[in-house]
């Protein structure tokens, strides 16, 4: 397959470079600064993108470049700390900057041939995050952009297609950054359009059966979107040697278990339903603690899941909805997926004794392609796009001690407070949304007779990938319909209340 490689400086935006290639429909992959010169000779490499980095290239122990990559022949882009690796490489000279230069920047391109800047006006607007500068370019360099903080902005020697930029085209902010780097992949390296879903998926099938041959696979399926569409992907690929063990521990959103069985039920495979919630809530009796919580359940649905892969006989492998993401942030020290990855994640950290072979058919890809995925298999729109739920499930969204009727209460509220969103069609707008159940009562009036009863609180978020959230400006009419769904036709609720807080300070969730 046609592969770009970004090398990894250690820069925050690294996923964000990869997705921007992606996006483009080309193929690439995140690797460390030491990845060896050979295995990219024996692949179908056609460029590398060098990334940013928190180093300054005169500091002991930062990351160099490996003067082999410039002998493959092969076109290079370096993106702020990598131009200044080259440069520092090539006998260039990089120095600090006498004035640094972070955020947005006016970007005047000089050379109107340049293949990088075609189609990109004379002046935009640029994301710049650097200390350092190039002060001197390397011999046979010439500069092609500038801004008014930093003379060379962007340089390159087309004839052995190495090129910099100071800026980072990845960013957003970029206003042409994302032209620049299809610029880089379609006018310097000749890729073609061949990351499509459509090939993956047959390429994907392939590997799988390749790989477990005639071999049994169980998979911990969640009900969630990475474990749905990697089950249905292996059963695409092996069909009845895939058993998915579902783990009903009365913790689940409304109907959970009715939508999985109806999401799978066309499909070749073996779905075996654990029905675990009495153990569960009797674990969980008495416990207020919410680390206790996790941990309580998290345990308990290891033992749940070994108990029930005992009965399959014969099975060789243990899949996962591993993403690409997860194998990026197990790094080494600057950067790169290292030979570790998380440990068994989304079931909850499985036992080493099972001695199960590892099989991820979704390790290549980030979340928004695991959703495209997932559309091109058939799942329900539904299932696909469904908002993130923590793996401890309702049991953190229920504050205090967990019953079965405080789970009842909390999971018809957030059942109407979902209808209302997707009826308002705002659902696919917000990142997050649901309803938590407070370890408080409230007094209250119902049908002249005074009530003292539960009080729900709504949450709903905007975010890109969680690591940071704004509360979402829910308009005023859905709110006020959501609250009187929920305390009029949730028995037990007398007041709602609506979450406004952003994370940080707060969370996303509220435990």
């Amino acid at each position: 397959m046609e592969t770009l490689l970004i090398i990894d400086y250690g820069s925050q935006y690294n996923q964000l470079i990869a997705r921007r290639v992606r996006e483009a429909k080309v193929y690439c992959e995140i690797v460390p600064p030491d990845y060896p010169a050979a295995d990219i000779r024996r692949r179908d490499v056609k460029g590398l993108i060098l990334s940013g980095g928190p180093s300054s290239i005169y500091q002991k122990f930062a990351p160099k470049l490996n003067p082999k990559y410039l002998e493959l022949g092969i076109p290079v882009l370096g993106i702020c700390y990598g131009m200044q690796a080259i440069t520092d490489l090539l006998k260039g000279n990089v120095a600090r900057a006498r004035d640094r230069e972070y955020g947005r920047a006016q970007l005047h391109i000089l050379n109107g041939s340049s293949k990088l800047f075609t189609a990109v006006p004379k002046t935009s607007v640029s994301w710049m995050s650097h200390g350092d500068h190039v002060a001197t370019m390397p011999k046979g360099f010439h500069r092609t952009a500038y801004t008014s903080n930093t003379k060379v902005a962007a340089f390159e020697d087309p004839e052995r297609r190495i090129y910099g930029v100071q800026f980072h085209p990845e960013v957003k902010h970029s206003e042409f950054g994302a032209r620049v780097i299809e610029n880089f992949l379609f006018k310097v390296c000749g890729f073609g359009k061949s990351w499509t879903m459509e090939n993956f998926v047959h390429d994907e099938v392939e590997k799988i059966r390749d790989r477990v041959g005639d071999e049994r696979v169980i998979l911990g399926l969640s009900g969630g979107v990475d474990s749905s569409v990697a089950a249905a992907l292996l059963s695409k690929a092996i069909g009845k040697q895939l058993t998915c063990i579902f783990v009903n521990n009365g913790l689940l959103r409304k109907n959970e278990e009715a939508q999985v069985r109806k999401a799978f039920a066309g499909r070749t495979l073996n779905l075996d339903v654990v029905n675990a919630e009495k153990i569960f809530l009797q674990k969980l009796k008495g416990v207020s603690d919410p680390e206790r919580k996790r941990k309580i359940i998290g345990h308990e649905f290891i033992y749940a899941f070994e108990r029930e892969s005992k009965r399959i006989k014969g099975a060789k492998w243990l899949a996962q909805g591993t993403l690409y993401p997860d194998v990026i942030e197990s790094k080494s020290a600057f950067g790169g997926p290292s030979a570790v990855i998380k440990s068994h994640h989304n079931v909850g950290g499985l036992p080493e004794k099972m001695k199960l072979k590892l099989v991820e058919p979704l390790r290549e890809l980030f979340k928004d392609e695991v959703r495209e995925l997932g559309v091109k298999l058939g799942l329900p729109e539904a299932l696909v796009h469904r908002h993130p739920f923590p793996g401890p499930g309702l049991a953190v969204r229920v504050l205090g001690e967990v019953t079965k009727e405080r789970c009842d209460i909390l999971r018809e509220a957030d059942a109407r407070f979902i209808e209302e969103i997707r009826a308002a069609g705002l659902y696919r707008k917000i990142w997050q949304a649901f309803a938590v159940l407070l370890p408080v009562k409230s007094v209250g009036v119902m049908g002249d007779e005074r009530t003292y009863d539960n009080v729900v609180a709504l949450r709903a978020v905007t975010s890109v990938d969680g690591m940071t959230a704004d509360w979402f400006d829910m308009p005023k009419e859905v709110l006020g319909k959501v609250s009187n769904r929920i305390i009029n036709e949730v028995k037990g609720v007398n007041r709602v209340v609506y979450d406004v807080s952003s994370k940080p300070p707060a969370t996303i969730e509220w435990e």
